[in-house]
């Protein structure tokens, strides 16, 4: 498949009849160059952040370039899963939103970013990828390895919370006994840390195994927890802001180099625009989102300042021994807790 091409348009003037003298068609030949942009989840804007991100840039490219640049959205992984769209976006001119999964196996040092109870709310986490030194290394190291691109950090859904049927979590002790559903190893490493047991389960099959008992609880945030109907399975939301939830644009080295200086300009100008809407789109919907999850009869704890340095205290030392297990430099830590102003 071809992910980069010409595609050739044209106008015509018809005939018209004027005192019955036929005037001769003309055809204007209009080019554009098209870019495709893959990705997972729905094409639905209202249930996933991640395409009304590609949605808003697809038409804020086409009006920076009058048109010139065109992007193709692909939705659904419809070109592949992460890792076949990440080796796509690394050897063809195209564009691929990568979740951890899809980065991950050829960086694994992103993981760092995703050190539980670091951000105490957006705006922290949106300075730590802005305007962080941990973040600036990541995108040099990731070109010099990969030859790809970090464009964006894109938000998908907020801030992480607890989950579960049995009881309410205001502490790390109220984890004992409890089983979760665990996304990836250092999710379980998590769960450990309070006493609590990890089950890896795919998202596909979470519902059900809240609903037959295989696991007890979950984190994602509010926005996931709707669109998995979570709430009809389980009874208590905790508000912990564990991780910021996101995905990250890829951009090929080849496409980057073959735009004009002003396409270039405008194509990285919309991205940070479309970020812009993104992220206060998600933010926007948080509290609203939440009250929804209220009125299905979930119990939501929001806990204090307190209760939120003792998750932390206790859940980051095993996040911490996690990814010095999997061979990430300590450097990489080191600079991301400076950046937001932690000391391990």
């Amino acid at each position: 498949m071809t992910i980069i091409k010409k595609v050739f348009g044209a106008t015509s003037v018809f005939k018209s009849l004027a005192l019955g003298a036929a005037l001769s068609s003309l055809s204007l030949a209009v080019s554009a160059q098209t870019i495709n942009l893959s990705y997972n989840g729905a094409p639905d804007a209202n249930k996933n952040a991640v395409h009304l991100f590609a949605q808003n840039l697809k038409t804020l490219v086409s009006e920076k370039t009058q048109g010139e640049l065109e992007l193709k959205l692909y939705p659904n992984s419809m070109l592949g899963n992460e890792e076949q769209r990440m080796e796509q976006v690394l050897n063809i001119p195209s564009l691929n939103i990568a979740s951890f999964g899809g980065i991950s196996p050829l960086f694994p040092e992103i993981f760092v970013s995703a050190i539980p109870f670091m951000f105490s709310d957006f705006d922290k986490a949106r300075e730590f990828f802005d305007k962080g030194e941990y973040w600036k290394a990541v995108e040099k190291d990731f070109y010099a390895r990969t030859g790809g691109h970090l464009l964006a950090v894109v938000e998908e859904g907020g801030l992480l919370a607890f989950t579960n049927n049995k009881k309410p979590i205001k502490s790390p002790k109220d984890f004992d006994g409890l089983r979760f559903r665990a996304m990836d190893k250092s999710q379980v490493a998590l769960y450990n840390s309070f006493g609590a047991s990890g089950t890896p389960i795919p998202w596909t099959d979470v519902y059900m195994g809240l609903k037959m008992g295989v696991a007890d609880g979950q984190m994602n945030p509010p926005m996931y927890i709707i669109l998995g109907s979570l709430y009809e399975v389980q009874k208590y939301l905790t508000l912990a802001n564990i991780q910021y939830s996101d995905q990250f644009l890829v951009g090929n080295d080849e496409l980057l180099n073959s735009l004009s200086a002003s396409e270039k300009a405008a194509l990285l100008e919309a991205v940070k625009e479309a970020n812009d809407m993104n992220r206060k789109s998600v933010e926007s919907k948080v509290n609203e989102r939440i009250a929804y999850l209220e009125e299905k009869g979930m119990q939501v704890y929001r806990p204090t300042a307190a209760e939120l340095e003792e998750f932390r205290q206790v859940g980051q030392p095993s996040y911490f021994q996690w990814l010095k297990d999997e061979g990430i430099d300590q450097k990489w830590v080191d600079l991301a807790l400076k950046d937001v102003g932690f000391n391990q």
